[in-house]
């Protein structure tokens, strides 16, 4: 009964462990080849899945158009957008920023597809939200310590102090970012409730991405001589990163899509900065502060909501 809840849940996990990658690669590789490595492998991995589970078979023009169209807003904008806002003003900050998904997508739904939400489901979206932002602003333990997964220098230390940050072009980009996560799931919602394939749709939004990536190679740009090459051991974390939060964890938003809401998924799918907290306890040994648990019990209080509803 609760499927597409449960897969959003399971999407949040994985784009929560996807996170704790990046998180090694701040200062390491610029997000534009960051984002083009990954949307490259994900195309591949999501085609495999696709054609060993016969999912192109059926596939309709009006179909592709839609997946084509959620790729540009969801993936080739909304990547790049995200991760050059994590580049800007560090992983808390873009998070914060990127959990305005789940109310934009709540508007679009309203607007475009006249989806509505009772009471009890927006009090439930109301309070994920809080807990999402509580998490976000208070989730760092109390020393700085990784939060990656690999044992690597402290993250904060290649970081910018707030001040020196970049802050109208991060928060431009983190904008950019929600607008396009939430566009992107309103286009695939109509495809995905028809019945198409998860790994198919993931496959034609990569798809389509990765060939706008790649005529951007195209295009001429003055720094990109002077970029080092990313290390081999950077390439493969941030490949891996992709496979489990673009290539998984889209997925499963596209599955949860064909039974659910666009609003209720988006903002499952957006409990990504609560399920990390664990994560981080485990990897760094510190224990996130009580406003930081706080804000879990908020998010799960709400998915309870949102399940009840």
């Amino acid at each position: 009964m609760y499927l597409s809840e449960i897969l959003s849940i399971g999407a949040a996990l994985c784009i929560a462990t996807s996170g704790m990658l990046a998180g090694e690669l701040i200062g390491r590789i610029d997000a534009l080849t960051l984002t083009r490595l990954q949307t490259l492998a994900v195309t591949i991995a999501t085609t495999i899945g696709a054609t060993l589970l016969g999912g192109w078979a059926g596939l309709l023009p009006w179909q592709v158009g839609y997946l084509s169209a959620s790729g540009v807003f969801g993936i080739f904008i909304a990547s790049s957008a995200y991760i050059s806002s994590i580049f800007a003003l560090g992983p808390r900050l873009a998070l914060l920023v990127f959990s305005l998904t789940s109310p934009f997508a709540l508007i679009m739904g309203y607007l475009f597809l006249g989806e509505t939400v009772g009471p009890v489901k927006l009090a439930g979206v109301a309070l994920v939200i809080a807990g999402i932002v509580l998490a976000i602003l208070f989730g760092r333990p109390a020393k700085v310590q990784p939060e990656g997964i690999f044992p690597t220098p402290p993250i904060e230390a290649a970081v910018l102090p707030a001040k020196q940050m970049t802050l109208p072009v991060g928060l431009a980009f983190g904008l950019v970012a929600a607008l396009g996560q939430a566009a992107g799931a309103l286009v695939a919602r109509p495809v995905m409730a028809s019945g198409v394939n998860p790994f198919t749709a993931m496959a034609i939004r990569t798809g389509v991405s990765a060939v706008l990536f790649l005529l951007l190679l195209l295009v001429p740009r003055r720094s990109a001589a002077r970029r080092p090459r990313p290390a081999a051991r950077t390439l493969g974390i941030g490949i891996c990163g992709a496979l489990i939060g673009t290539g998984m964890g889209m997925s499963l938003i596209m599955a949860a899509l064909a039974g659910g809401k666009v609003g209720i998924v988006s903002t499952l799918s957006s409990l990504s900065p609560v399920l990390v907290l664990p994560m981080v306890w485990l990897r760094t040994g510190y224990r996130p502060s009580a406003p930081a648990w706080a804000g879990a019990v908020l998010a799960f209080a709400g998915t309870s909501l949102i399940a009840a509803g």
